[in-house]
């Protein structure tokens, strides 16, 4: 049985655990709900922007030639895992982890044993890992610490530089989604080649199409219009990506708090049980030494 200044250090050991658990905690939580604001916002004008370059995509058609729309045969890949700078996320950055190497086994398993797949790490966490595992661009370590569209906006040109120029054949992005708190979901998305809208079904979905009025041209409108777009898409992945992570961190960490409380009450509990048997260890010693001076006289 440990000593009672055993047991001792260890509470204290816990509860200064508990404290700082607590306090990043409420750091994540006050993190979230800006991350969270900033998702939120981002998400609608996305979307809506992505809607809008498929369906201006579709209606040009080869009218107007754009690298970033060429369908090649799969043989280099790209993929572009987001993680975070720092762990005590749960299992936020292992999923990622996971994911990509899902994804390299399902989809891209033959360029993988052609040492086609290369990876853009975007966090620490990924960095650290696939830069260890095979070719790797870019250095992106730096993007979370001043989140903004500006510093994201060098890692989509990178990529975007790469599929054009035909280093890539197909670029993927593999983030975590933000659904709540509580909830983060893996996601791998195309980001390159671009697809256009698919053509509608039904003639009743077709009137429902927009029909664009294109000023000045067409060619300056979409050549324009692409580029912002993909760095749109890998810019709201990123922040995707904080918000979940700082969510799953104030999961982690309100979880640890419990666990350290559940703790600290059974090393409560054993100090007290080896209190009282120390206590009584020394009456009993007491009564025999008396008992036995008495004995003695």
């Amino acid at each position: 049985m440990a000593s009672l200044k055993e047991v001792r250090n260890r509470i204290v050991s816990v509860q200064s655990t508990q404290q700082i658990t607590k306090a990043m905690k409420m750091v994540a939580a006050a993190k979230l709900r800006r991350a969270q604001d900033n998702i939120l916002r981002m998400r609608p004008y996305a979307q809506r922007l992505n809607s809008i370059l498929s369906n201006l995509t579709a209606q040009v058609g080869e009218e107007v030639a754009s690298p970033y729309t060429v369908q090649r045969e799969v043989r280099r890949v790209l993929i572009i895992a987001i993680t975070s700078d720092r762990g005590l996320a749960g299992a936020f950055n292992s999923n990622i982890f996971k994911g990509v190497n899902a994804l390299i086994a399902s989809r891209y398993a033959a360029q993988a044993a052609a040492g086609q797949v290369t990876v853009m790490a975007i966090g620490k966490r990924a960095h650290e890992y696939f830069s260890k595992r095979g070719p790797i661009i870019g250095n992106y370590t730096h993007v979370f610490g001043q989140l903004s569209f500006d510093t994201v906006r060098e890692a989509a040109e990178q990529a975007m530089a790469g599929f054009s120029m035909g280093q890539f054949d197909e670029v993927t992005m593999v983030y975590n989604e933000f659904k709540n708190v509580a909830t983060q979901v893996v996601r791998a998305e195309q980001l390159l080649p671009l697809v256009p809208a698919e053509a509608p079904a039904t003639p009743a979905a077709a009137t429902s199409n927009v029909d664009y009025l294109f000023e000045p041209s067409k060619e300056e409108i979409v050549q324009t219009l692409i580029p912002q777009s993909l760095k749109v898409q890998l810019y709201k992945a990123v922040l995707e990506s904080n918000a979940s992570e700082h969510g799953a961190r104030m999961t982690a960490m309100d979880k640890a708090t419990e666990n350290a409380g559940e703790l600290l009450k059974s090393l409560k509990l054993t100090y007290n049980r080896t209190r009282q048997a120390a206590i009584t260890t020394e009456i009993l010693e007491i009564v025999g030494g008396a008992e036995a001076l008495a004995a003695s006289q």
